[in-house]
């Protein structure tokens, strides 16, 4: 039991900076971002390639989302800002055009087969008959302290006060004074360079591979959407009940139906997990089910 509460908040650290970055970023610009997740492709490429031309471990993070960040207010600035212009929908089909490209280009500078850190072997840490990683370990770590860093900023800055209010109402917002165009800024450097940091740190257990942001796109969205897209707070619940949901999937045990001592579902069956809790949240919860609640907070 305690190892499917630590795969589950494994889980959970995979898709909730992502996710959060997500959020944060639609709730000023109102459209759903889909090259957001390439962004974390990025930070992982990125941190591998700084790691390997002999930058530290930590550094080399760092500098990965900064970069990241960068990247995303230049999108920002040069191509989305652009599109917003002609509506969200054309917007969300620009974003889809930017993640293709991403990925065209990474894979050709890059290639197709994963680039693994070099980080040796250690004996993993046992916690209560559980079993984790460090490098997992220090990933969950950092997420929580980010997570918490940004729940501060959220509800305890001006700034955070601010991003709140536009995301609410923009009008009004933009009457009282506030620069809304700065604030995007620097949410959308923000986000970027979470979801750089968040794909650099799933890189150190998986490599740094091309389709390391197409294995984020539909868990992070069904979170976003689960959460109420531009909620944080709300993008955080959700990427937790579909990493329990997930988890669940692949470890449930159904062989008292065919009457042997184990049976489980595929690993492919995750995506399907994934697929449905969008679905039933699309008929039933379209604005996501912490939405009201969340926004209280």
């Amino acid at each position: 039991m305690f190892q499917f509460l630590i795969d589950a908040l494994l889980r959970t650290a995979d898709l909730a900076l992502v996710t959060l970055g997500l959020s944060m970023l639609y709730g000023l610009v109102k459209f759903p971002n889909i090259a957001h997740v390439q962004y974390a492709m990025f930070g992982a490429y990125a941190s591998y390639a700084l790691h390997a031309a002999g930058a530290p471990l930590i550094g080399s993070l760092l500098i990965a989302s900064v970069v990241t960040g960068i990247l995303a207010l230049g999108l920002h600035l040069l191509v989305f800002r652009r599109l917003l212009r002609a509506g969200p929908s054309i917007s969300m089909v620009g974003s889809l055009a930017v993640s293709m490209l991403a990925i065209a280009l990474m894979q050709g500078l890059a290639g197709s087969f994963p680039r693994m850190f070099k980080l040796g072997h250690t004996a993993p840490l046992t916690i209560a008959g559980a079993h984790i990683s460090y490098t997992q370990f220090y990933f969950v770590c950092t997420t929580v302290v980010l997570l918490v860093l940004v729940t501060l900023l959220l509800f305890y800055t001006r700034l955070g006060r601010a991003m709140r209010a536009l995301t609410n109402n923009a009008a009004l917002a933009n009457a009282s004074g506030l620069n809304a165009e700065r604030i995007t800024f620097l949410v959308s450097f923000t986000s970027g360079m979470v979801a750089g940091l968040g794909g650099s740190m799933l890189s150190l257990s998986t490599g740094a591979h091309i389709n390391l942001g197409n294995d984020l796109l539909l868990p992070v969205f069904a979170a976003a959407i689960l959460g109420g897209l531009g909620n944080p707070m709300g993008a955080i619940a959700g990427a937790l009940l579909i990493a329990v949901t997930e988890t669940a999937v692949t470890n449930l045990n159904f062989g008292f139906l065919f009457g042997v001592d184990m049976k489980f579902l595929p690993v492919t069956y995750i995506n399907a997990a994934s697929f449905l809790i969008l679905l039933l949240a699309l008929l039933f919860k379209p604005y996501g089910l912490f939405d009201r609640e969340v926004r209280r907070v």
